[in-house]
């Protein structure tokens, strides 16, 4: 039983060496194909299927494949795509946790988020990025 795992090892490093191998956007193929069988499985409906095939396959393409420069295009998208999600519910979390102690306003010419603290009456507020100067009240 040992010989059989370690030639099933073996044959295993042949066939991947050289290949691109597993990173952030293949883990996420795999887990969101992975989800989407089990609602398809759950709800009947056939598209979540063919999603979740389709995912499943493209994971396994990206996995073997040797075109390195493409398969490093592919992650450095989905990464930038991943940060500005992820930009997005941090700010959320940030504004929910300091809710009691600060006050968040949008600069009204280029929208970045401002904290300033809470109880200081009516103040002027000047956006760091494009110095705007706007009036709320704290």
């Amino acid at each position: 039983m040992n010989s059989f795992l370690q030639k099933l090892r073996n044959t295993m490093y042949r066939l991947s060496y050289g290949k691109y191998g597993n990173d952030e956007f293949s883990r996420f193929l795999l887990f969101g194909g992975l989800g989407l069988w089990a609602v398809s499985l759950i709800s009947r409906v056939r598209i979540f299927y063919t999603l979740a095939v389709i995912m499943l396959f493209y994971n396994i393409f990206r996995i073997y494949s040797k075109n390195f420069t493409a398969r490093r295009k592919e992650l450095d998208t989905f990464l930038f795509y991943k940060r500005k999600f992820d930009s997005k519910f941090a700010l959320q979390k940030r504004m929910w946790n300091e809710r009691k102690t600060h006050k968040f306003f949008k600069c009204p010419k280029c929208r970045t988020v401002v904290r300033v603290p809470k109880g200081r009456g009516k103040i002027e507020i000047t956006c760091p990025k494009c110095k705007t100067d706007f009036i709320k009240k704290t």
